[in-house]
Order: structure tokens, then C-alpha cells, then sequence
């Protein structure tokens, strides 16, 4: 990956110094096990962002403003366990510096050491998965850390709300609360405000794309039919961070296709727009803009 500004930003919205907001970008597609090419989202979510306009207009806001650091990537691929640790270190380490920290994937086994990190750092988490997959497999493939368990820790350690689901393992039973569980055939008029009720205080949200019909986001590794849309998802997160302390968030599985730009923009104003909901009804202030 080149080092650049995310967005194109100036430097001096994009120094560690000045900047609320941090960007890791994980790179990993080591136990993907269909599409390969997670490892190729991180550069092309970043590609799109330079070309995205900086203006939110539903929130009115520039957001970039209060300042986004690129982190250097976290690289380590020798074995699922060293990238989740490496993965969790790195995660620790900025929020230890008072940092919104954010994740872009690669695949989904990534949140295994985001989620470890902000689950120490922030008390009684609630995780918000919003997902097609289930990801609550304890072991597979001989690994603890593959994409398919991406949520098992989670499930034991954490307030684990889960939405959008609609494929899984019989076997994932066993690690599931159906009563925590949105499955996408049973989303209803008011279920936001049903989630929104589970939650706690302090939320961590993580974003599998292939939770979006594969309509509106095909590059994906596992595209699954019946999937969310734009602007319900975007009222769901705007309902979060309305009502809760959003801590931190991820978003993986970005696979991106170079016939395929689409998916690319949509992971861009994705983030860009859970950034302003953050800013915008969270901790925003006006006086920290530069006119």
C-alpha cells in the first residue's frame, strides 16, 4: 500500500498530532475460503475515497476536519493468530492514545483482535455485526482466527447483537441468541428500535458488506441474495449513534473487482458517513473547524 492522505485530505488534517479520527487499514485475506481478494480492498476503499466529495449534506458537515490519520497498514500474514494479535496491538495502542479508531478489512477475521481491544478498553461493549454470515463457528479449518469465526469471541465476551443474518451453520446454534439475532427474512417495521434497546451504553459496531444485497455491493468474497439496502442500513447507524457511545467500528470483506467500481464507492461513503453521524451527534463541534 502507498502512503498517502486518506481522501486526499491536507496534511494538516491528516497529521497523528491533530487528528481525532485513526485509519487502520488491514490488508489480510489469509483464510478466506471462497473469492479471494479481501487482501485488495483496503487500496481500493482508498482509491474511491479521493474521489468522493467532502461535503455530507445531511449532516451538514465537512468531517474530514477534525482530522483523519492514515495508519500504517498492520501487514502481518504468517499465521491468522499473529495477524489477529498484531491487529489487536495495533487497535490498543490508539486508543490508549484517545483516538475514534476505525478499521478497514480485508477479511473478517480481522475483528477478532479489533473487538479484543476495544472489548479492554471500553466497559460492558455491546458489538453490533451487521452481516450476512453468522461467523460463530468456534474452530475452522484447524483455526480459532478464521473469517468463519470472526464473532465467536465476541459472542462469549460481549453484548453480541447480530443483523442481517442470513446464512449460517446448524452448528452455530449452539453459540447464538436467537433473541440478539435480526435475520434478514424477519427484519419488521421497528426492529431498529428493538436492537437499539439491547444495546449498552458503549457500542462497537462491525460491518461485513457482504451484509448489503448484492445489488448495491457485488464485490464481495460470499455474496448472499436478500441482503440490506442503503438507506435503512444508514438510519440503523444513524439510530446508534443518535442513542449510543459508538466507540469504534470495523467494515471488511470488500473484494473488489476492476470492472466492478461501484462496491469500491459505496465502502467509501460508508465510512464517510458513519464518520459524520459521529461528529455530527456524538462529541461534533463547530469550533474545531477550519472556515
Amino acid at each position: 500500500m502507498s502512503k498517502k492522505n486518506y481522501a486526499g485530505i491536507p496534511d494538516k488534517h491528516a497529521r497523528i498530532d491533530e487528528a481525532k479520527v485513526v485509519l487502520i487499514p488491514v490488508p489480510y485475506d489469509g483464510t478466506s475460503t471462497w473469492q479471494k481478494g479481501a487482501d485488495k480492498g483496503p487500496d481500493a476503499f482508498l482509491n474511491a475515497s479521493e474521489n468522493m466529495e467532502l461535503y455530507d449534506i445531511e449532516t451538514r458537515s465537512e468531517v474530514y476536519r477534525q482530522g483523519i490519520y492514515l495508519a500504517p497498514p498492520v501487514t502481518e500474514d504468517s499465521s491468522p493468530e499473529k495477524m489477529v494479535e498484531a491487529v489487536y496491538k495495533t487497535t490498543k495502542n490508539y486508543i490508549k492514545q484517545d483516538k475514534f479508531v476505525t478499521l478497514f478489512g480485508g477479511e473478517h477475521s480481522i475483528s477478532i483482535g479489533s473487538i479484543r481491544a476495544f472489548n479492554e478498553s471500553f466497559e460492558d461493549l455491546t458489538v453490533v455485526q451487521i452481516d450476512a454470515h453468522a461467523d460463530l463457528r468456534p474452530e475452522y479449518e484447524g483455526s480459532k482466527c478464521n473469517h468463519a469465526c470472526a464473532l465467536h469471541e465476541a459472542s462469549n465476551t460481549t453484548n453480541l447483537i447480530q443483523v442481517g443474518i442470513r446464512s449460517m451453520d446448524i452448528s452455530e446454534k449452539d453459540h447464538m441468541d436467537e433473541n440478539q439475532v435480526y435475520f434478514a427474512h424477519d427484519l419488521y417495521e421497528d426492529w431498529q428500535d428493538d436492537a437499539i434497546g439491547q444495546m449498552t451504553p458503549n457500542v462497537f459496531i462491525t460491518i461485513d458488506l457482504d451484509a448489503f444485497d448484492p445489488s448495491i455491493m457485488p464485490s464481495t468474497g460470499t455474496p448472499e441474495p436478500g441482503g440490506l439496502f442503503w438507506y435503512e442500513t444508514l438510519e440503523f447507524l444513524k439510530m446508534m449513534f443518535k442513542k449510543k457511545n459508538v466507540v469504534g467500528f470495523d467494515i471488511v470483506e470488500l473484494c473488489p473487482n476492476e470492472n466492478e467500481k461501484s462496491s469500491d464507492f459505496l465502502a467509501a461513503k460508508l465510512y464517510y458517513k458513519m464518520l459524520s453521524y459521529k461528529f455530527k451527534y456524538q462529541n461534533f463541534n463547530e469550533e474545531d473547524e477550519d472556515e
